[in-house]
């Protein structure tokens, strides 16, 4: 679907070969990577929700809420005004860049939501993270008033969700991350069960609170700094993912969790064609879909949350 299209009817002969030299050329240049970088960077982003909201025990954790989307987006941006046209020369680099600025802010949001004796406050972190996430725009705001303008519009792109990095480098950039994180996740999937109880049930079944948040923390950054890297600032993924699947499967991970991540690279998925196609003259950012759905279910939370 889009302004160029393919018959579903044509789909399979193209991929048996017996395609013409344009359907092969919008299936395998232009869809296929398309489809799985954003199904991909859905599913990270659902897992990053799950995870955050898990181990903060607070249902309106979300990687684009909390400011580790706009932690990456800082570290993409520094990244790519130093090396401004020569972009895919460093294609790999772009998730590292990402997830160093989605690590430091995480780092700072966990230092300030954290009492002595009491660990993190959910609502705190909550709190925190939204006053870090406003202040990360105000500082992208001050490197896109330094930049060219060329710049500046992919800055601006980036910022409301414009899918950009649609090519096959860009996909086998973000096929390491997944390889390494998600086994881990899976394999931690009755220690989130356990974090997402209270702290002293958690304590009492032998579980090490600091070292196991650290380490679903560093799994959740890494997971949510290599999708935005190349899917643009999309925020509320996380949220509705989980959210859904819990309605649907229950609130044990070893069973919701795969349910929430096929639901997240669904729902980018589909924001992405519904932004292609709703308009014939003009493409919207997949990221804007996303806000006009997960803006209003996140007030809903916050007020059944009070």
């Amino acid at each position: 679907m889009g302004a160029s299209s393919v018959s579903i009817t044509r789909i399979i002969p193209t991929f048996l070969g017996q395609g013409t030299f344009k359907e092969e050329f919008v299936l395998f240049s232009v869809r296929l990577p398309r489809v799985i970088i954003l199904a991909l960077g859905g599913l990270a982003l659902a897992a990053a929700g799950t995870i955050f909201q898990s181990v903060t025990r607070n249902d309106l954790a979300d990687p684009g809420v909390i400011g580790v989307n706009a932690g990456a987006g800082v570290g993409v941006t520094v990244f790519y005004l130093f090396a401004s046209t020569n972009l895919q020369q460093y294609v790999f680099m772009l998730p590292i860049a990402a997830f160093l600025g989605a690590l430091l802010t995480v780092g700072c949001i966990y230092l300030f939501s954290f009492e002595k004796g009491q660990g993190i406050q959910p609502f705190k972190l909550v709190l925190v993270g939204v006053g870090f996430a406003t202040a990360l725009s105000g500082l992208m705001v001050l490197l896109m008033s330094t930049a060219e303008r060329a710049d500046v519009q992919f800055i601006s792109k980036w910022l409301v969700g414009n899918i950009w990095g649609i090519d096959w480098p860009y996909l086998w950039a973000l096929l390491p991350w997944f390889i390494l994180c998600l086994p881990i996740l899976f394999y931690k999937v009755n220690v989130l069960n356990v974090l997402s109880m209270k702290e002293s049930t958690a304590i009492g079944l032998g579980v090490n609170l600091n070292k196991e948040r650290v380490l679903l923390l560093f799994l959740a950054v890494a997971l949510a700094g290599s999708a935005v890297a190349v899917t643009g600032a999309i925020s509320f993924i996380g949220l509705m993912a989980s959210h859904i699947a819990k309605k649907l499967i229950g609130p044990k991970h070893q069973y919701f969790l795969p349910v929430a991540l096929l639901i997240g690279a669904t729902l980018l998925v589909i924001a992405d064609t519904i932004g292609r196609i709703l308009l014939s003259s003009a493409t919207i950012p997949a990221g804007l879909v996303v806000a006009f759905i997960g803006a209003p279910y996140f007030i809903f939370l916050l007020i059944r949350n009070k």
